[in-house]
């Protein structure tokens, strides 16, 4: 019985890991501009498809092929951001939200032309035989998506603490005026946010590949539950995307282990609803 309860927190630690890093991107747009990103997810995707096809098909290594990769989607995100979501324009958060939900279908619709229907996946980092810890099985690529997740939420903490980039990234997000009194640059400083959500992530799709395939059609998916996740956290607090990502992968995986797979959504709704009324703005989510 311990034995199956620590496969089942296995397995919802990496899904959550993964969740977490969606969050992150969510939380470091919405914190600078106050619009939902629904693209994130479709950072997800390229980096994942662009390092599978020149892992395998271009026969690349794959430390070149992910590094183009997080080029390719942080140029992906510079491009849709400059382009649509420049503070210059001054869109409403609604309107910004449905011009992010048609980038994604721009960018789906593109991805498939590029790579095709079929679902795509990379061989484990570390060869494919499982870590065992008694009789509990752990995929070798659950530490690289952990592992990322550490250093992802290290890095970013080291960068708005001791960057001015990242502490001018801080200013906007508290007080837009105030920035742009003190000589920040609005528009910039989004621009950078964006790519630094599209680097975010990139490298999510790229470590998270070999543990699940990826599609053309897969960003939406990778989005909802990032999204979750952010909400479970507080939206806009780093902290909270780490336990609000853990906190959804566990329940998907206790759902899944012990009611069945076709209730995890269900379950994961019905817990986000019950935080929802009793702390509206999530475990870490300042109300701002």
């Amino acid at each position: 019985m311990l034995e199956n309860i620590s496969q089942v927190l296995v397995a919802g630690l990496g899904n959550g890991a993964m969740y977490a890093l969606v969050a992150l991107g969510f939380g470091l747009v919405y914190s600078v501009s106050r619009y939902l990103n629904l693209l994130q997810g479709e950072f997800v995707i390229v980096g994942g498809l662009v390092t599978i096809w020149l892992t395998e098909v271009q026969k690349w290594h794959l430390v070149p092929a992910a590094v183009v990769a997080v080029i390719a989607t942080c140029v992906v995100g510079m491009l849709f951001q400059r382009l649509t979501l420049s503070p210059s324009r001054k869109l409403a958060p609604e309107v910004a939200l449905m011009v992010t939900f048609g980038g994604v279908y721009v960018v789906r619709g593109i991805a498939m032309v590029l790579f095709g229907k079929d679902p795509l996946s990379l061989p484990s980092f570390s060869g494919e035989a499982p870590y065992t810890i008694g009789n509990v099985a752990i995929s070798t690529q659950t530490f690289w998506v952990v592992g990322t997740l550490a250093i992802t939420s290290v890095a970013l903490w080291v960068f708005f603490k001791h960057s001015l980039t990242g502490k001018a990234m801080l200013a906007c997000a508290e007080n837009p005026n105030g920035a742009q009194l003190v000589g920040i640059d609005l528009r910039t400083m989004a621009m950078r946010t964006y790519m630094l959500a599209a680097i975010i992530g990139a490298v999510a799709g790229v470590v998270a590949a070999p543990l699940t395939s990826v599609s053309y059609d897969g960003g939406l998916s990778a989005a909802l539950h990032g999204f979750i996740a952010a909400i479970f956290g507080g939206l806009g607090s780093y902290p909270g995307a780490v336990v609000g990502g853990l906190v959804v992968g566990l329940l998907e995986a206790v759902a899944t282990g012990y009611i069945s797979s076709e209730f995890k959504d269900a379950v994961t709704f019905g817990a986000l609803l019950v935080l929802l009324l009793v702390r509206p703005h999530g475990i870490f989510g300042s109300g701002r």
